[in-house]
């Protein structure tokens, strides 16, 4: 797979998401210019909830799973139209099969030795995980390792705050969670969370 252009490369990543929300939570975040959804598979209703979204999703998203950590796990999201693969870790036979079922494949790495098994495996963007333990220079560092133009993004507390220092550091794009999205936040505040992601990754 090639890895796509993304115009605003945000991960929502909507962890505990309700199956009855998964219809106005996608539409509030695909409005607010979001076009890449996760949801992770630790919650009951998970496929479900993704199936919905990827249903009503523009043209241009990807909609995927989350916590994905065995070849079961990768069926199940492939099987029922799901588009991207994220982990909280590497583990190169399922990042593998991820990648031989067609998904976008951004799997979990917190160290240069991880980072350089998941590319093996066909890895198209490294997860920096958890990005509050690996910090900007953490980043930074690695970087200056990696294959030139290896897409990283850090996930794990980022706020629209640190978007810019991260971007500094050499961060291509971000997974956004718990300052994002909720379960049983309203839809008013989930849009004013979603703009304040926008606007901070888009400034200049």
């Amino acid at each position: 797979m090639k890895l796509p252009h993304f115009d605003l490369p945000l991960v929502a990543i909507l962890r505990g998401l309700a199956p009855e929300d998964a219809e106005p939570v996608g539409r509030t975040l695909f409005d607010a210019g979001f076009r890449l959804i996760e949801v992770p598979l630790n919650r009951p209703g998970a496929i479900e909830a993704m199936r919905t979204i990827r249903a009503l999703a523009p043209p241009d998203a990807l909609v995927g799973g989350g916590t994905m950590l065995t070849l079961a796990d990768v069926d199940a999201v492939a099987d029922a139209g799901g588009q991207i693969f994220v982990a909280p870790n590497c583990d190169p036979p399922v990042i593998a099969h991820a990648a031989a079922r067609g998904l976008l494949c951004a799997p979990g790495v917190a160290t240069p030795s991880e980072a350089f098994a998941a590319l093996a495996a066909g890895a198209h963007i490294l997860k920096l995980f958890p990005a509050e333990m690996i910090g900007p220079a953490g980043l930074k560092a690695m970087k200056s390792v990696l294959p030139d133009g290896t897409p990283l993004w850090p996930v794990g507390g980022v706020v629209p705050q640190q978007i810019g220092e991260w971007k500094a550091a050499g961060a291509s794009g971000a997974g956004i969670g718990g300052a994002l999205f909720t379960p049983g936040v309203g839809l008013d505040e989930l849009a004013r969370r979603a703009q304040a992601f926008v606007a901070a990754w888009r400034q200049d």
